[in-house]
């Protein structure tokens, strides 16, 4: 059973790190499940502050995604069209089947937001949808550190429990 959560748990960890980079899966909290499969395992001890407070942290950083690209559109300028434009080209680009459209949407969004705000202003539509690529950049290397934080964690804990584990 523990090689099977062991297992698990790793798994949940590739897939939390691949998530930092794909907007579908939710990277920090899929990683945080790994850390909890690892703890019920019978040869790793349960540590409630460890896993309590890497719980808040990846639920933190799951409402930040969401919030700092947003924030970004406002910082250089966007209105609220601006605002709502990332977050729907967030969801388009995602469903969207071209390449990295998860990575386009959101610009696009933006930009197609302020222009509809004001349909003369290209430069400003243009300056807060770079507010919002550079606002969804830090926000995806942020859930990266924090899966490769977790998954530093992960193998530490591994590797001090490794005879207990097989």
């Amino acid at each position: 059973m523990d090689t099977l959560l062991l297992v698990l748990g790793f798994v949940c960890m590739i897939i939390g790190i691949l998530g930092s980079f794909l907007p579908v899966l939710p990277g920090p909290p899929i990683s945080w499940v790994g850390l909890l499969l690892l703890y019920f395992t019978e040869a790793v001890e349960m540590n409630y502050w460890v896993l309590g407070v890497t719980l808040f942290v990846a639920v933190v950083v799951a409402i930040l995604d969401y919030v700092i690209p947003a924030k970004g559109t406002k910082r250089f300028g966007g209105s609220s069209y601006g605002i709502w434009g990332t977050n729907i080209g967030l969801v388009v680009g995602i469903l969207a089947p071209i390449p990295f459209g998860f990575i386009i949407g959101p610009f696009v969004g933006a930009f197609v937001g302020e222009l509809i705000y004001n349909s003369k202003d290209h430069k400003r539509a243009l300056k807060a949808a770079t507010g919002s690529f550079i606002g969804f950049l830090a926000s995806t290397f942020m859930k990266f550190v924090v899966c490769m934080v977790y998954f530093g964690l992960f193998v530490s804990i591994v590797w001090r429990n490794w005879e207990g584990l097989f």
